[in-house]
């Protein structure tokens, strides 16, 4: 099972959408506070529908404490300045696709976390400061599944 983080996330319609992938896709989903909103947002609970209770999520007082409660092997940091693209990256179910916040992406500090495996970009045009949280953990997550032959689905 794939484990997506969003690292202090801003904006609930995001996460709400986060919610709903996770829940279709099989993954887990993982937010490391603070988050930029309430848990309660009536925006975060209308973008993930009726699936909050289909989705495995969990919230983590700090980065140490979701590395500590994911164990993680090998850890795909996103963000717009990555060395490699996410299609050249051949993923394993356990791998964890780690997100920045919607106003200014990952810090420093994180991307070159030393449990970080690679930091990873989703190509767009030049000058073009990123793409939406909710679309671009979308993106990854389809493309890890679809490497593993889309396990599970139907």
């Amino acid at each position: 099972m794939f484990r997506i983080l969003f690292h202090t996330p801003e904006i609930p319609g995001n996460t709400g959408a986060a919610i709903r992938l996770a829940a279709v896709a099989g993954a887990e989903l993982h937010l490391v506070e603070p988050l930029g909103f309430s848990l309660e947002d009536s925006k975060l609970k209308r973008a993930g529908l009726d699936y909050h209770d289909l989705t495995v999520l969990h919230v983590h007082a700090s980065l140490e404490d979701a590395w500590t409660a994911l164990r993680p092997r090998r850890v795909f940091a996103y963000t717009s300045d990555g060395d490699v693209s996410y299609t050249d990256i051949a993923y394993e179910a356990s791998d964890i696709l780690l997100f920045g916040r919607e106003s200014d992406g990952l810090p420093h500090e994180v991307k070159h976390d030393s449990r970080v495996t690679s930091r990873v970009r989703v190509p767009m045009l030049p000058s073009r400061r990123s793409l939406n949280l909710a679309n671009t953990a979308s993106i990854v997550l389809y493309e890890a599944w679809r490497q593993q032959g889309f396990a599970g689905a139907r």
